[in-house]
């Protein structure tokens, strides 16, 4: 699969021009994305930092060309300088990971997202996260574009045992190697779904989709997937199936394969719609 081309999610479309004077460097570019997206949830609540209400639907904005139009509305520079919270759009790892893509596939630089569980986060904890997996011309290596730093990890380089990638996240479950109570969206976040194997099976299907070029939102769901909050036994040696083997076949099953028309459950009300993908 070329991952140096963009997919119909990380296509910048009009915005092209914007990124042309951008460096052809994936620390550079990794410093760009981490300023351009204010995060929902662990940034805060976006009102206390000056964001009005209605912006809360920029968290859907689903293509990297909608993206970028509204963050050239809001401040037309483009570089690794520090933006005002306001003048970021509203979002999560999900779509500092896109940007980047965006800009590194701008540039021919091989790099998907991939979906999964990061321990550095919060001690103890598999927290559901987002990161890109780049060719750095002799390896794939994982970037956080999320942070502009972290003690915890060096971003331009995260170990693959502090981030499990989907079917590793889920074969560690499985095992025991990692506790299912140690793996949630976040610590506070309760509800069952979100949780343990539940959450990691719908991550698998994530990084699945994300590994053939389809960058969904977290909150997507289409084909087998729903809101269950235990994973039965049969469902459970499925995705034991799914998880070993080459993600390209496991995209190709019906159930796993993104569909033109899916379903997205909005994080703050709860409330689904359906989405016709173009």
């Amino acid at each position: 699969m070329d991952y140096a081309t963009q997919s119909r999610f990380s296509d910048p479309g009009r915005h092209a021009d914007w990124l042309a004077g951008t460096p052809a460097d994936f620390a550079a570019l990794r410093d760009i994305a981490s300023g351009l997206v204010f995060h929902y949830r662990a940034h805060g609540d976006p009102l206390d930092h000056g964001f009005a209400p209605a912006r809360r639907a920029e968290i859907d904005l689903r293509y990297a060309e909608a993206m970028l139009g509204r963050l050239r509305e809001l401040d037309p520079t483009l570089s690794g300088s520090p933006r005002r919270p306001t003048d970021q759009i509203l979002g999560c790892c999900r779509d500092s990971t896109l940007l980047y893509v965006t800009l590194l596939r701008h540039h021919g630089i091989p790099a998907r997202g991939r979906v999964g569980f990061a321990g550095y986060l919060v001690p103890g904890w598999h927290l559901d996260h987002v990161v890109a997996e780049l060719w750095d011309g002799s390896r794939w290596r994982l970037v956080d574009p999320d942070f502009a730093s972290l003690d915890s990890v060096d971003v331009l380089d995260v170990p693959r045992s502090s981030f499990l990638v989907g079917a590793e996240a889920w074969r560690a479950l499985r095992s025991g190697a990692v506790d299912p109570s140690t793996v949630a969206v976040a610590p506070d976040i309760a509800e069952p779904f979100l949780r343990g194997l539940p959450y990691a099976r719908h991550n698998l299907a994530l990084d699945i989709a994300a590994m053939n070029k389809h960058e969904m939102l977290l909150w997507d769901i289409w084909g087998g997937m729903g809101l269950d909050p235990v994973v039965n036994g049969s469902d459970a040696v499925r995705a034991d199936r799914v998880a070993g083997i080459d993600p390209v076949d496991a995209f190709a099953e019906p159930d796993l394969h993104v569909p033109t028309t899916i379903r997205s459950r909005n994080p703050d009300t709860g409330d689904w719609t359906e989405v016709t993908l173009h």
